[in-house]
């Protein structure tokens, strides 16, 4: 996984990116990137919304979804599709901050995975493409430990 370094990294770069684009550091847009940058996986604009609140940052869900696509746009924040109309969003990283997602079916908890042999066979599928991969995602659904029958 990722480390905080790498996500701290983000949170400059993303902020950098922004003001660079003529987008004012202030408010909502600092929070947001402030709380995107500490997260070891993705969150919905809810609960984003919600963390800040936690927090006394009173943001409203337009101000997130409005950072959001800023960010998506820049190519800073990747987007997770976790089935049902559902999608969570989590800082776009390379190198060895990669990781996929198993969603519960039953919960919803969604929990990060990374595995060196899923990247390797990525790879060598991807040479054998007729187009270039820039980028690719896993969602594995199932149940959880917690919810799984026993």
């Amino acid at each position: 996984m990722e480390s905080s370094h790498e996500r701290s990294g983000w949170s400059e770069r993303a902020a950098q990116a922004l003001a660079a684009a003529g987008y004012r550091r202030g408010g909502a847009r600092s929070a947001i990137v402030e709380l995107l940058g500490e997260q070891s996986c993705a969150l919905s604009a809810a609960e984003i919304e919600h963390e800040l609140r936690g927090r006394s940052r009173k943001v409203s869900r337009a101000s997130v979804y409005r950072v959001i696509e800023e960010l998506e746009g820049a190519g800073l924040l990747a987007r997770v599709e976790v089935g049902q109309g559902s999608v969570r969003f989590e800082p776009a990283l390379e190198g060895p901050g990669h990781h996929h997602h198993l969603v519960c079916e039953r919960c919803g908890r969604l929990q990060p995975f990374s595995d060196e042999g899923l990247e390797r066979a990525i790879r060598r599928l991807s040479e054998r493409m007729p187009a270039r991969i820039s980028e690719h995602e896993i969602v594995l659904r199932g149940a959880c430990e917690a919810c799984a029958p026993r």
